[in-house]
């Protein structure tokens, strides 16, 4: 107990020394730096980028204890992220429209003797609040431990806080469509809805709604992280289609996935996929 304790104020002076760090460079950095920049950056077609790696959880978990986030998503230990999960600060989170975004990370040997140079996947589940870089990921125990070569996973966990490399790259989800969760407390008056496992930018900016036989599409709005809602004050009529549109612009219309007597906390698997 003693050494795990001893190892954690190491680790937390180590970040507490690279935050006050930060801080300063931040100070001294140009206020022209706009999100259009940070889009630009992590396109498909930039190159790697330097940032910083620190982990959380369990040495082998997904992040968080209950395998959540701050995008909603539920059981990220199981396939399709199966806890190669990831916090992104505010470039990469984007106040949410990044969940469910794919990037690539390594670590080389210039960086920790433990790393292996091998690009490993992650997908964004989370929201980090305490940046200690521009880029900052702040990896699972799995995520982390995956940039390792083989049997020195623990050796680099260790570091506690690394410099690393990320790229944007487009999401794959093998043998599965695009998913709807109807949320807790949705009503007649209130819809909120997960939209889940989109391939390619993984994303989702916008989501509209249409209602039985309305003709016409209504924006929702972004609740939380993934979480899209719309509470219109008046009786909403099902079912229920939705149309989602990514980051590169294109849109998906998942035609009456939603029933009309759907019931809250269950998962209305759609036929589209990008």
């Amino acid at each position: 107990m003693a050494a795990g304790l001893s190892f954690k104020a190491v680790a937390l002076a180590a970040l507490l020394s690279v935050l006050v760090a930060y801080g300063a460079r931040a100070q001294q950095q140009p206020s022209n730096a706009t999100e259009s920049q940070d889009r630009s950056l992590l396109s498909y077609s930039g190159g790697w980028l330097p940032a910083k790696a620190t982990w959380y959880g369990a040495p082998t978990g997904a992040g968080p204890d209950d395998n959540g986030g701050a995008c909603g998503f539920k059981h990220t230990n199981q396939y399709p992220f199966s806890s190669m999960t990831s916090c992104g600060n505010e470039p990469i989170f984007k106040d949410g429209k990044g969940c469910g975004s794919c990037y690539q990370i390594r670590c080389l040997k210039s960086n920790h003797p433990a790393c292996s140079g091998a690009p490993q996947t992650v997908v964004i589940t989370d929201m980090n609040y305490y940046p200690v870089a521009k880029y900052h990921f702040d990896l699972s125990g799995t995520a982390f431990g995956a940039m390792a070569n083989p049997g020195l996973n623990d050796k680099l966990r260790h570091a506690g806080i690394i410099d690393m490399q990320f790229r944007r790259v487009p999401c794959n989800f093998p043998g599965l469509t695009i998913n709807f969760v109807v949320q807790h407390g949705s009503n007649p008056m209130y819809l909120a809805v997960l939209v889940e496992f989109e391939d390619k930018d993984g994303d989702v900016v916008q989501v509209d709604i249409m209602q039985h036989n309305s003709g016409y599409w209504e924006p929702m709005h972004e609740s939380w992280g993934s979480i899209w809602r719309i509470d219109p004050n008046r009786p909403l009529q099902g079912p229920y289609s939705l149309r989602i549109t990514n980051e590169s612009g294109r849109q998906l219309v998942a035609k009456n996935v939603i029933p009309a007597n759907y019931i809250p906390d269950t998962n209305y698997r759609s036929y589209v996929q990008y």
